[in-house]
């Protein structure tokens, strides 16, 4: 995306800010700053979002932030004072008030030929899984501290994403001495995950630590405690766990490293990563912007199968969310997206599970369900598609099946960021059976999840009108006005086909109650 302001572009694909044509040295956490505010220029950015987003939650001093404003302002030849572009909002944040306008970079056409810039060496995301520590000289702790480590690598191995040491590299560095430096020198990795085992009181305690090997910051941590005897019973779990968290914590860092780099340096996977950032927003900016950057990495890389599957998922919210005026060709783009993600990968997870959801947008289930199926087993952590899975089978009629494959969604991924979804899709199922309490707390908490989008509102309607709450049904029936005027009870169906008469009549008569 490009967007236009004074003599200014801001071209987010190509990650530079030219001031009339030529092309301003920007530092990489100043055009970061600069790319948050264009893209949230409806609203004020309080000064705890940028650090959230820039600097990812560490803890940093709020003269950090105002440098980094300050650096802004002079790039952009503004000051505090005239303040022409960033406005402080004392005590609260800032907002950017200039006159924008966008343009957007040419999509590209199903099957055309794809424009191929040099390509630079690929950099898909690498990882070291060294044996855990045991804490005490016990053989239950030395066996756990070899065996959990082995149970990792084979299922990270499922991560086609993901570059995974084998076991007899990785093993050689042991010990409380193994130095992150080295580990990185010696097998040219990302990441390295480590590990300690610990028995305290007849349990045993099992700390998880993910590392940056650039910085050696740590990205992700996890404590797990279990009864002595019950370490088996649980090995599965820890591993699910696990898997499920570095399948969101590593992408998430890969964005951050992203945004720090200069333009020149980035390769398909780091512009993968950007364009996932931007994605898992849910909202037409963004996704504009997430189409960019997955077209971008294509054109570096024209066999990178997963910036297909991301195209797809694009063009999915562009259909489902309404962002686009040609549903039809949006959909036609999802699935045909989807199959060119396929036709590089065939066992790729991500590219089944958008050629399920390209079925469901046309209203097929049946023909969308056997796609999502594939994609777990393929990659039984995958918590989307397990999701997914149940979304479908709400719909389908088949509420039980939809519930159990929701709880499983959410035990493996409580921080999803499609997590409002599958609460929406418990919701569902409960409606389904006319279950009017748990479908109204369901609904409630599906609403008022980070990122759920108007459509999420609508079921939280009609679980409150199931349940007589008259209130909390009008309230959320306004927001979802408010954000989405168009909204009809025919684009509930459209997105949502619940395939039971009686369940769409009982649905279509609560919205109806609420003006839709």
């Amino acid at each position: 995306m490009i967007y236009r302001f004074g003599n200014f572009e801001l071209d987010t694909a190509q990650q530079e800010l030219r001031d009339a044509g030529r092309a301003l040295a920007v530092e990489p956490q100043v055009f970061a700053l600069l790319c948050l505010l264009v893209e949230r220029r409806d609203r004020m950015v309080s000064r705890d979002e940028i650090i959230n987003e820039i600097w990812d939650g560490r803890i940093v001093s709020d003269s950090a932030v105002t440098s980094r404003i300050k650096s802004l302002r002079q790039a952009l030849g503004d000051d505090g004072k005239a303040q022409r572009y960033v406005r402080t909002i004392h005590g609260q944040g800032f907002r950017f008030t200039g006159e924008v306008t966008t343009a957007s970079h040419v999509i590209i056409a199903p099957g055309a030929d794809v424009p191929v810039e040099p390509a630079k060496p690929s950099s898909r995301p690498s990882i070291a899984v060294l044996p855990f520590l045991p804490i005490a000289p016990d053989g239950t702790a030395a066996g756990i501290a070899e065996a959990l480590p082995h149970d990792l690598i084979t299922e990270l191995s499922r991560l086609h994403w993901l570059f995974v040491i084998a076991r007899g590299s990785s093993f050689r560095f042991r010990g409380p001495d193994s130095d992150i430096s080295a580990v990185r020198d010696a097998l040219k990795v990302r990441y390295v995950l480590s590990g300690t085992v610990e028995l305290r009181n007849q349990r045993i305690e099992i700390q998880v630590e993910l590392c940056d090997t650039d910085d050696q910051g740590i990205v992700w941590s996890e404590r797990f405690n279990t009864p002595m005897g019950g370490i088996h019973e649980v090995r599965e779990a820890i591993v699910r766990a696990v898997i499920t968290a570095l399948e969101i914590r590593i992408p998430l860092n890969e964005a951050r490293r992203a945004r720090l780099k200069s333009p020149e340096q980035l390769d398909a996977w780091a512009v993968y990563h950007l364009g996932l950032h931007h994605m898992y927003r849910f909202n037409g900016t963004d996704n504009a912007i997430a189409t960019t950057h997955f077209e971008r990495a294509i054109n570096l890389e024209p066999g990178f199968a997963r910036a297909y599957a991301g195209l797809s998922f694009t063009h999915f919210q562009n259909a489902f969310l309404r962002y686009s005026t040609d549903i039809d060709g949006s959909i036609g783009l999802a699935e045909r997206y989807a199959e060119q993600c396929l036709e590089r990968d065939p066992v790729d997870p991500f590219g089944h599970l958008t050629r399920g959801r390209a079925f469901v947008l046309k209203g097929d289930l049946e023909g969308g369900l056997p796609w999502i199926e594939r994609a777990t087993t393929l990659s039984p952590n995958y918590a989307q598609a397990r999701y997914s899975q149940g979304w479908i089978e709400s719909m389908l009629g088949a509420a039980h099946d939809a519930q159990r494959h929701v709880d499983d969604a959410l035990a493996l991924s409580p921080i999803d960021p499609l997590a409002y979804g599958m609460l929406g899709a418990r919701a569902m199922s409960h409606i389904g059976l006319g279950e009017a309490q748990q479908a109204a707390d369901w609904g409630e908490r599906a609403a008022r999840s980070p990122g759920a989008h108007p459509l999420i509102e609508m079921i939280a309607v009609a679980a409150h009108g199931l349940n007589s709450d008259d209130r909390k049904a009008a309230d959320w029936a306004a927001s979802a006005r408010t954000r989405s005027p168009g909204l009809t009870t025919d684009a509930f169906f459209s997105a949502f086909p619940f395939r039971k008469p009686d369940t769409r009549e009982r649905i279509a008569r609560i919205l109806a109650r609420y003006g839709f």
